[in-house]
């Protein structure tokens, strides 16, 4: 009976220390960790209320509830805020929302005018289609399991995007207002048709795979059948967001209301009128502490047009950024701007500070990572575009805090609004999109002749902005 216990007792041990080898969760590890709760009255009382509420809620640190300071020494105006609905198309509204400021200022409309945001969708969804078949066609002779081959499958579609779409979608296709082109339940409301649209696509990426790797077989049996399968999403497309207007009449009325004129125009001859930029004079920069400053990097894939352009930027120190926003906001210009939103967000106030909710009090532990610490360990990355548009600067000229007209409706933050202390905007700010005039010569210089360093499609740190 002894020998029997003694080498149950051998076992367990033999368990314990194999499980501790392997890097498993051994009994003496269980009993260290068991001693970080003791159960005592204020661990009880602590654990009562955080089991029936969220981590955000129990965190609010009172310190920093001070008045909400809603002033600015320098900002652009804004109009109406819109609403993306339930949808990714920050990048769309905030790209859009730069140049509809513009014309609003420029054509005296009224302050509730927009660019159709619908019609615009309607051609990304469809060149997206386009980008992935091709991109098929393209990779055919690559094996299944081919990181690039992968990525394409995984990511035929999404409603989410950067700036480039923008440009390279508006200079194809032009602009019509909202009222020509009004949004559908199934543009507010992107994940049903998206999801229906990708199911599509993947089936046609199967085939168009099949075929390219048969004996003989030409490009053009190639493009015709790839354009029988976009025209099927063509029509999924036209059946859900409507058809989009080759000609159209329009009144255009000033902030009074009244009529000014009433004139037929093409997309194109109407974006040509109230808002043609030249978007080769636009440059993004990026703060992405992981990778070397004062190179110029492009990200495969990341368009939104097959015969467009990659996303490229500059990435830059914040100290080189920032001055670049301040004389864009001194000169009246918004830009398009991208962060990681929902960290240390206020949703009630429209508020992000480092300091406004204090987990590491509530649990006991330091959250001590820094902006390349987060990034390298896929704990922070840019989420969310949205419309730089004011900074407050002390007496020095230095930031204290900064301003993005939203696109979550008027209701959402203050007014609209998000505001960000300057320490937050350093931390989680990660892109931003700039007029050739507003960036100093040495840096423009580095845009304009630099090799771009190629990256791949599938960093974590250029997913699409939602």
């Amino acid at each position: 009976m002894k020998k029997i216990i003694l080498g149950a007792m051998l076992l367990c041990l033999g368990g314990a220390l194999m499980a501790q080898q392997n890097g498993g969760i051994s009994a003496d590890m269980m009993q260290q960790m068991k001693k970080t709760y003791s159960g005592n009255a204020s661990d009880k009382a602590l654990r009562n209320i955080m089991v029936n509420n969220s981590p955000a809620k129990m965190a609010v640190n009172f310190d920093n509830n001070r008045a909400f300071n809603s002033h600015f020494s320098n900002r652009v105006e804004g109009r109406a805020v819109t609403d993306q609905k339930s949808s990714g198309r920050c990048w769309m509204f905030t790209g859009m929302n730069v140049l509809r400021n513009k014309a609003i200022r420029k054509f005296d409309l009224p302050a509730d005018f927009q660019f159709s945001q619908a019609y615009t969708f309607f051609y990304d969804q469809l060149e997206k289609s386009n980008l992935f078949l091709q991109a098929v066609i393209d990779t055919y002779k690559k094996d299944w399991s081919d990181q690039e081959v992968i990525w394409l499958f995984q990511n035929p579609l999404s409603d989410g995007g950067q700036f480039t779409g923008v440009a390279n979608l508006i200079d194809k296709y032009g602009l019509v207002p909202s009222d020509v082109m009004p949004e559908t339940y199934n543009t507010n409301n992107t994940s049903s048709i998206t999801g229906l649209i990708k199911l599509k696509l993947r089936e046609d990426g199967l085939e168009l795979r099949q075929m390219a790797a048969e004996k003989k077989m030409t490009a053009e049996k190639l493009n015709k059948r790839k354009t029988e399968m976009l025209s099927e999403i063509y029509r999924m497309l036209a059946l859900t967001f409507g058809e989009p207007p080759t000609e159209f009449t329009w009144e255009q009325k000033n902030a009074k209301g009244e009529t000014v004129s009433t004139e037929t125009y093409t997309p194109m001859s109407f974006y040509e009128k109230y808002a043609k930029q030249d978007f080769s004079k636009y440059y993004m920069v990026m703060n992405d502490p992981t990778r070397e400053y004062y190179k110029v990097y492009e990200i495969q894939y990341d368009r939104h047009v097959y015969d467009g352009q990659n996303w490229r930027y500059l990435n830059l120190p914040m100290q080189d950024i920032a001055p670049m926003c301040i004389a864009s906001i001194k000169d009246s210009t918004m830009m398009y701007f991208s962060c990681d939103v929902g960290k240390f967000l206020d949703r009630d106030k429209g508020f992000m500070d480092m300091n406004n909710y204090d987990y590491e009090s509530l649990f006991g532990t330091k959250f001590g990572m820094n902006k390349e610490q987060r990034v390298r360990t896929f704990a922070s990355g840019s989420s969310h575009a949205m419309t730089l548009c004011a900074v407050d600067l002390d007496k020095d000229g230095k930031p204290v805090k900064w301003m993005v007209e939203n696109s979550w409706g008027p209701s959402y933050g203050y007014q609209g609004n998000l505001i960000m202390t300057n320490d937050w905007f350093n931390e989680y700010m990660f892109r931003v999109v700039l007029e050739e005039k507003y960036i100093p010569a040495n840096l423009l210089t580095m845009l304009k002749t630099q090799k771009p360093i190629m990256l791949p499609a599938w960093d974590p740190m250029f997913a699409p902005e939602q």
